[in-house]
Protein backbone atom coordinates (compact mmCIF):
# COMPACT_ATOMS: atom_id res chain seq x y z
CA UNK A 1 0.00 0.00 0.00
CA UNK A 2 1.51 3.78 -0.81
CA UNK A 3 1.62 5.76 1.87
CA UNK A 4 -1.08 8.91 1.76
CA UNK A 5 1.53 11.21 3.40
CA UNK A 6 5.13 11.10 3.51
CA UNK A 7 6.89 13.78 5.06
CA UNK A 8 11.24 13.41 4.76
CA UNK A 9 13.79 15.58 6.90
CA UNK A 10 11.78 18.31 6.66
CA UNK A 11 12.89 22.15 7.40
CA UNK A 12 11.31 25.45 7.40
CA UNK A 13 13.30 28.48 7.81
CA UNK A 14 11.69 32.32 8.73
CA UNK A 15 13.12 35.57 9.43
CA UNK A 16 12.71 36.64 13.04
CA UNK A 17 12.88 40.25 12.75
CA UNK A 18 14.33 42.34 16.30
CA UNK A 19 11.83 44.79 17.15
CA UNK A 20 14.74 47.43 17.39
CA UNK A 21 15.47 47.61 13.74
CA UNK A 22 14.25 48.63 10.82
CA UNK A 23 11.94 46.54 8.37
CA UNK A 24 10.44 48.75 6.02
CA UNK A 25 12.36 51.64 3.56
CA UNK A 26 10.07 54.30 5.75
CA UNK A 27 10.86 53.08 9.04
CA UNK A 28 14.87 53.04 7.76
CA UNK A 29 14.84 55.85 6.43
CA UNK A 30 13.24 57.70 9.22
CA UNK A 31 15.97 55.95 12.16
CA UNK A 32 18.71 57.74 9.61
CA UNK A 33 19.69 53.56 8.60
CA UNK A 34 20.87 53.29 12.30
CA UNK A 35 21.33 49.47 13.42
CA UNK A 36 19.96 47.99 9.79
CA UNK A 37 20.95 44.40 10.32
CA UNK A 38 20.18 41.84 8.18
CA UNK A 39 17.13 39.77 9.40
CA UNK A 40 17.87 36.65 12.11
CA UNK A 41 17.20 33.11 10.02
CA UNK A 42 15.40 30.53 12.65
CA UNK A 43 14.24 26.65 12.31
CA UNK A 44 10.51 26.46 12.60
CA UNK A 45 10.96 22.79 11.51
CA UNK A 46 13.54 20.43 11.38
CA UNK A 47 14.09 17.43 10.24
CA UNK A 48 10.74 15.95 10.40
CA UNK A 49 10.10 12.41 9.21
CA UNK A 50 7.47 10.38 9.21
CA UNK A 51 4.22 8.69 7.35
CA UNK A 52 0.82 8.88 7.22
CA UNK A 53 -1.43 5.63 5.35
CA UNK A 54 -4.71 5.49 4.40
CA UNK A 55 -7.09 5.06 6.71
CA UNK A 56 -4.48 6.22 9.48
CA UNK A 57 -5.32 9.02 11.31
CA UNK A 58 -2.35 11.13 13.40
CA UNK A 59 -2.73 13.38 15.84
CA UNK A 60 0.08 16.57 16.40
CA UNK A 61 0.40 17.37 19.88
CA UNK A 62 2.47 20.38 20.84
CA UNK A 63 2.30 23.58 22.27
CA UNK A 64 2.04 27.44 20.55
CA UNK A 65 4.86 28.24 18.47
CA UNK A 66 6.41 24.41 18.12
CA UNK A 67 5.70 24.42 14.42
CA UNK A 68 2.61 22.45 14.22
CA UNK A 69 0.59 24.73 12.16
CA UNK A 70 3.66 25.50 9.97
CA UNK A 71 4.07 21.45 9.90
CA UNK A 72 0.29 21.32 8.21
CA UNK A 73 0.72 24.18 5.80
CA UNK A 74 3.78 22.19 4.52
CA UNK A 75 1.55 19.30 4.14
CA UNK A 76 -1.09 21.12 2.22
CA UNK A 77 0.78 22.52 -0.27
CA UNK A 78 0.71 26.50 1.38
CA UNK A 79 4.48 27.50 0.96
CA UNK A 80 8.21 25.18 0.01
CA UNK A 81 10.54 23.85 2.84
CA UNK A 82 14.08 25.05 2.88
CA UNK A 83 14.71 21.39 3.02
CA UNK A 84 13.44 17.75 2.70
CA UNK A 85 10.57 16.93 0.73
CA UNK A 86 6.43 16.54 1.19
CA UNK A 87 5.06 14.24 -0.92
CA UNK A 88 1.08 13.71 -0.93
CA UNK A 89 -0.54 11.06 -2.79
CA UNK A 90 -4.22 11.69 -3.60
CA UNK A 91 -6.96 14.97 -3.04
CA UNK A 92 -6.35 17.05 0.14
CA UNK A 93 -9.29 18.27 2.04
CA UNK A 94 -7.50 20.97 4.46
CA UNK A 95 -9.37 23.02 7.21
CA UNK A 96 -6.34 25.13 8.09
CA UNK A 97 -7.68 28.66 8.43
CA UNK A 98 -11.09 29.96 9.30
CA UNK A 99 -13.00 31.36 6.87
CA UNK A 100 -9.24 31.95 4.38
CA UNK A 101 -11.05 30.24 1.30
CA UNK A 102 -14.40 31.99 2.30
CA UNK A 103 -15.22 35.87 -0.01
CA UNK A 104 -16.90 37.67 2.86
CA UNK A 105 -19.51 39.62 0.25
CA UNK A 106 -20.64 35.90 -1.31
CA UNK A 107 -23.38 33.89 -0.10
CA UNK A 108 -22.90 30.76 2.17
CA UNK A 109 -24.37 28.95 -1.06
CA UNK A 110 -21.57 30.61 -3.62
CA UNK A 111 -18.81 29.99 -1.32
CA UNK A 112 -19.69 26.46 -1.08
CA UNK A 113 -19.67 26.29 -5.00
CA UNK A 114 -16.69 27.73 -5.62
CA UNK A 115 -14.68 25.48 -2.38
CA UNK A 116 -15.90 22.48 -4.02
CA UNK A 117 -15.03 23.41 -7.56
CA UNK A 118 -11.61 24.22 -6.13
CA UNK A 119 -11.08 20.94 -4.39
CA UNK A 120 -11.85 19.46 -7.86
CA UNK A 121 -15.71 18.75 -8.24
CA UNK A 122 -17.32 19.75 -10.63
CA UNK A 123 -20.52 22.16 -10.47
CA UNK A 124 -22.94 19.06 -11.49
CA UNK A 125 -21.47 16.88 -8.71
CA UNK A 126 -21.50 20.13 -5.60
CA UNK A 127 -25.34 20.39 -7.23
CA UNK A 128 -25.93 16.88 -6.24
CA UNK A 129 -24.12 16.75 -2.77
CA UNK A 130 -25.52 20.92 -1.71
CA UNK A 131 -28.21 20.21 -0.01
CA UNK A 132 -26.66 17.39 2.36
CA UNK A 133 -23.30 20.13 2.51
CA UNK A 134 -26.39 22.70 4.09
CA UNK A 135 -27.79 19.99 6.32
CA UNK A 136 -24.69 18.52 7.97
CA UNK A 137 -24.01 22.55 8.39
CA UNK A 138 -27.24 23.00 9.81
CA UNK A 139 -27.41 26.71 8.30
CA UNK A 140 -30.55 26.11 6.24
CA UNK A 141 -31.93 29.47 7.37
CA UNK A 142 -28.78 31.47 6.30
CA UNK A 143 -27.18 29.95 2.91
CA UNK A 144 -28.40 32.20 0.87
CA UNK A 145 -27.06 35.37 3.07
CA UNK A 146 -23.18 36.94 2.52
CA UNK A 147 -20.32 34.97 4.58
CA UNK A 148 -19.45 38.28 6.71
CA UNK A 149 -23.31 37.69 8.51
CA UNK A 150 -21.77 34.51 9.69
CA UNK A 151 -20.65 34.30 13.04
CA UNK A 152 -17.54 32.25 13.64
CA UNK A 153 -18.92 29.10 14.23
CA UNK A 154 -21.04 29.13 11.11
CA UNK A 155 -18.24 29.68 9.41
CA UNK A 156 -16.32 26.81 10.99
CA UNK A 157 -20.07 24.71 10.02
CA UNK A 158 -19.80 25.43 6.53
CA UNK A 159 -16.05 25.22 6.08
CA UNK A 160 -15.95 21.99 7.34
CA UNK A 161 -19.07 20.72 6.04
CA UNK A 162 -17.83 21.24 2.32
CA UNK A 163 -14.15 19.68 2.99
CA UNK A 164 -15.75 16.25 4.31
CA UNK A 165 -18.34 16.32 1.29
CA UNK A 166 -15.40 16.65 -1.70
CA UNK A 167 -14.52 12.72 -0.42
CA UNK A 168 -11.21 14.06 -0.13
CA UNK A 169 -8.07 11.21 0.16
CA UNK A 170 -5.99 13.41 2.84
CA UNK A 171 -7.83 15.31 5.14
CA UNK A 172 -5.75 18.12 7.62
CA UNK A 173 -7.35 19.63 10.86
CA UNK A 174 -6.07 22.32 12.58
CA UNK A 175 -7.59 22.72 15.70
CA UNK A 176 -10.39 23.91 13.71
CA UNK A 177 -12.60 21.76 16.02
CA UNK A 178 -12.10 23.64 19.03
CA UNK A 179 -14.21 26.60 17.46
CA UNK A 180 -18.50 25.88 17.53
CA UNK A 181 -21.09 23.96 20.16
CA UNK A 182 -19.63 20.76 21.61
CA UNK A 183 -22.69 18.55 20.38
CA UNK A 184 -21.30 19.72 16.86
CA UNK A 185 -17.59 18.52 17.29
CA UNK A 186 -19.04 15.49 18.51
CA UNK A 187 -21.27 15.17 15.12
CA UNK A 188 -17.57 16.51 13.54
CA UNK A 189 -15.40 14.30 14.97
CA UNK A 190 -17.80 10.87 14.08
CA UNK A 191 -17.67 12.76 10.53
CA UNK A 192 -14.10 12.40 10.81
CA UNK A 193 -14.24 8.38 11.86
CA UNK A 194 -16.35 7.71 9.08
CA UNK A 195 -13.79 8.92 6.75
CA UNK A 196 -11.24 7.59 8.23
CA UNK A 197 -13.06 3.83 7.99
CA UNK A 198 -13.50 4.90 4.09
CA UNK A 199 -9.56 5.03 3.76
CA UNK A 200 -9.07 8.71 4.35
CA UNK A 201 -5.82 9.75 5.74
CA UNK A 202 -6.22 12.56 7.99
CA UNK A 203 -3.65 14.56 10.29
CA UNK A 204 -4.93 16.79 13.15
CA UNK A 205 -3.46 19.07 15.48
CA UNK A 206 -5.65 18.95 18.86
CA UNK A 207 -3.95 20.40 22.69
CA UNK A 208 -6.23 18.14 23.63
CA UNK A 209 -3.80 14.42 24.76
CA UNK A 210 -6.50 12.44 25.19
CA UNK A 211 -8.38 13.45 21.87
CA UNK A 212 -5.79 12.10 20.11
CA UNK A 213 -5.66 8.76 22.29
CA UNK A 214 -8.86 8.44 21.79
CA UNK A 215 -8.85 9.21 17.80
CA UNK A 216 -5.73 8.66 16.29
CA UNK A 217 -3.87 5.78 15.63
CA UNK A 218 -0.46 7.50 15.94
CA UNK A 219 0.71 10.54 17.61
CA UNK A 220 3.67 12.64 16.66
CA UNK A 221 5.09 15.18 19.80
CA UNK A 222 6.43 18.48 18.24
CA UNK A 223 8.73 21.22 20.83
CA UNK A 224 10.55 24.25 19.15
CA UNK A 225 10.30 22.42 15.50
CA UNK A 226 12.00 19.13 16.79
CA UNK A 227 10.10 15.90 16.91
CA UNK A 228 10.36 14.70 20.62
CA UNK A 229 8.05 11.77 20.47
CA UNK A 230 7.00 9.78 17.22
CA UNK A 231 4.58 6.63 18.05
CA UNK A 232 1.26 5.27 19.82
CA UNK A 233 -1.06 7.49 21.24
CA UNK A 234 -0.50 6.26 24.74
CA UNK A 235 3.41 6.79 24.79
CA UNK A 236 3.77 9.77 23.36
Amino acid sequence: MVDAIIVKELGKRFNNYHPDRPFTIMEAALSGFRHIMAAERFWALQNITFTVSPGQMLGILGHNGAGKSTLLRLIGGVGKPDKGKVTVNGSIGALLDLGAGFHPDLTGRENAFVSGVVAGLTREEMGRRFDKIVTFAELEPFIDNPVRTYSTGMQMRLAFSVAVHTDPDVMLVDEFLSVGDLRFQAKCLERIAQLKESGCAIVLISHSSEQIEQLCDRALWLQQGQIMAYGEPKVV
